[in-house]
């Protein structure tokens, strides 16, 4: 099977871009007309063209996973890596996602256990930040 859930070649670069775009678009809430000069502009053109590559590839476009499964994905491996500046986008994704404060702070502990108590309880900091800002935003 393709990314596109079909047998036979892959889907040409250009499909793997765009659907890039609308991964990385949902992810950092910005329309997709915007976001590949916004993240150009982020990470530099080169390294924003491989990531939006690589974004549209299989690994976003299974439906094995679902949105739900993702976010656990990378917010584990984010906080298995310490890279806690990059959790923000993917916590509010996760929430979009249905994963709520009691689920994420399960998430945290079990991955303390695991990736250890500093690099989780940075994360978890990151989590309850995120977290009361999203509900801040909401009516």
């Amino acid at each position: 099977m393709t990314a596109a859930g079909t047998s036979g070649a892959p889907a040409p670069a250009s499909h793997r871009r765009e659907r890039g775009i609308a991964a990385y678009a949902t992810i950092f809430g910005v329309t997709k007309q915007e976001l590949p000069a916004a993240f150009a502009a982020r990470a530099g053109p080169v390294f924003a063209e491989e990531a939006l590559q690589a974004a549209g590839g299989a690994a976003w476009a299974n439906p094995a996973l679902t949105g739900r499964d993702r976010s656990i994905a990378i917010i584990a491996a984010l906080t298995a890596q310490g890279a806690t500046r990059r959790l923000r986008a993917h916590v509010d994704l996760a929430v979009r996602h249905g994963l709520d404060e009691d689920a994420l702070t399960a998430l945290m502990t079990l991955l303390a256990v695991y990736v250890g108590y500093a690099h989780a309880s940075l994360a978890m900091d990151s989590v309850r930040t995120t977290v009361a800002s999203s509900q801040l935003d909401k009516p």
